[in-house]
């Protein structure tokens, strides 16, 4: 790890200061001075090797801890960073973000507000909901097993089941914002919105690879000694014209039509439907339905009326 406990704390924040939002969810007095990083975390009480840990998992994407640095990690100060995580993403970052989003949008007709403000409440109920999980689940299952109280009806394993990425839908609102939103938006305006939520989601991915990286395999250790998990892959979408068969599926997707009820309008096979959703993500960036539906009707493909339920 490039990242040491006698290091200075102002020498690893001049490293890279997007972890100053690190140390204030871990509640770390931000009056350096010349105090180590080490000195720092034993006044507030966090471990200085768990705290470092997350430090290079913000620092370094591709950064993923050994067995033995995960076996060095205090799992209450993960669960505590967790908590203060998710009270500043519900609470402050998408307050802020719905705030400028509002002020972008002023111009623009009601049915695209409409559409725009529809798709970031459903975005933060995803994300809600994806904390709600971890905190009535997951959080209080990993303080039992810390103080020997195992739940024999749950495991790691069903978290992780059901673990959901909560990137892909800001990725579809980057580009709804860049490729759909009329020209009368402010040009700042919708650069720093973009910027807004390029921080975000890089926020958002770090906090996933704590998850994934860290947390998961940590409660493998408690349940089974040895386990451990890794994972996962980015793409990045090409930007294309739809094909006027591509439009096609598009709507019907936007209608909420399953692959089989696709196949059956268009008379084409499941697959054929499978492959032209896969060309439609590839090209205009944009997965999850909600998002394929903003895309539809922002782009005059398709009414409002005809998708109310």
């Amino acid at each position: 790890m490039k990242f040491n406990r006698t290091m200075k704390m102002t020498a690893l924040v001049e490293s890279d200061f997007h972890l100053l939002g690190l140390l204030s969810r871990l509640g770390i007095d931000q009056r350096f001075g010349d105090r180590t990083v080490e000195d720092l975390c034993v006044e507030s009480d966090i471990d200085p090797d768990t705290f470092l840990l997350l430090c290079e998992i913000y620092a370094s994407p591709d950064f993923r801890p050994s067995e033995e640095q995960l076996r060095e990690c205090r799992i209450a100060d993960i669960l505590y960073y967790l908590n203060q995580s998710h009270d500043y993403y519900v609470n402050r970052s998408l307050v802020d973000l719905d705030a400028a989003i509002e002020s972008l949008i002023a111009p623009c007709t009601p049915t695209q507000k409409q559409v725009i403000r529809r798709f970031f409440a459903d975005y933060r109920t995803e994300l809600q909901r994806h904390f709600d999980l971890e905190e009535r689940s997951v959080i209080p299952y990993v303080r039992n097993l810390l103080v020997g109280n195992r739940n024999t009806s749950y495991t790691i394993d069903r978290f992780e089941e059901h673990h959901t990425q909560i990137h892909e839908t800001l990725s579809d609102l980057k580009n709804l914002i860049m490729k759909s939103l009329p020209d009368v938006c402010d040009s700042r305006l919708r650069i720093s919105v973009l910027l807004s939520i390029y921080n975000l989601q890089q926020d958002l991915d770090h906090h996933t690879c704590i998850e994934d990286d860290v947390l998961i395999p940590l409660v493998r250790m408690l349940e089974s000694p040895g386990r451990t998990a890794r994972a996962e892959a980015h793409g990045d979408p090409q930007r294309e014209e739809l094909t006027d068969r591509e439009k096609e599926i598009l709507i019907s997707v936007a209608q909420g039509l399953l692959n089989k009820e696709i196949a059956d309008r268009h008379n084409i096979s499941i697959n054929t439907v499978i492959t032209h959703r896969k060309n439609i993500t590839r090209k205009i960036g944009i997965k999850t339905v909600p998002g394929l539906t903003a895309y539809a009707i922002l782009n005059n493909l398709i009414d409002i009326n005809s998708i109310e339920s």
